[in-house]
């Protein structure tokens, strides 16, 4: 019998098909999952972000320190700090019904997770680098898009002068 490349084109889809697809980590899901449900829903309190212990629950090490340090500069100086937002909204007020959230491993104990909503009726993407730590899911790195250019957490206080 002589094997057509459509043959094993077929064949090659059929094997795609029925392959399982590596899914994301359910505790990732779960994670981000408990981030955003903080959002929803009229007067929704979002993530306080307002203590060392609560960067720690929500952000990998290097991360909450960064953010926390320009904190404590920013209370210091009686100035803004560098985020002077929700990073998790993109925005410093939110009216958020429902949050579409999708989560996939990019490597072992890694995983990026998007999470897509309408924020006061304005279409808004967040997407989370994963990492764990410990054993558990912490942010490594936020991205959103500002005038059809990314832009991410860490990029801030990369670019922030002393």
């Amino acid at each position: 019998m002589m094997l057509t490349r459509r043959t094993l084109l077929a064949g090659a889809g059929a094997c795609a098909v029925v392959s399982p697809a590596i899914a994301a980590d359910p505790a990732a899901n779960a994670f981000v999952a408990g981030i955003y449900a903080a959002y929803k829903g009229k007067n929704a309190n979002g993530v306080a972000l307002d203590s060392d212990a609560a960067l720690r629950r929500y952000f990998e090490p290097s991360l909450a320190a960064l953010i926390g340090k320009d904190q404590k500069a920013a209370a210091r100086r009686h100035d803004a700090p560098t985020l002077d937002g929700d990073p998790f909204v993109d925005a410093q007020d939110w009216d958020i019904a429902a949050v579409d959230i999708s989560v996939a491993d990019t490597a072992d104990n890694a995983a990026r997770a998007t999470a897509s909503f309408k924020n006061a009726g304005t279409p808004t993407t967040v997407v989370l680098d994963l990492v764990k730590v410990d054993g558990h899911w912490r942010v490594s790195d936020i991205t959103w898009q500002h005038d059809g250019k990314p832009e991410t957490l860490r990029g801030l206080y990369a670019h922030r002068t002393p």
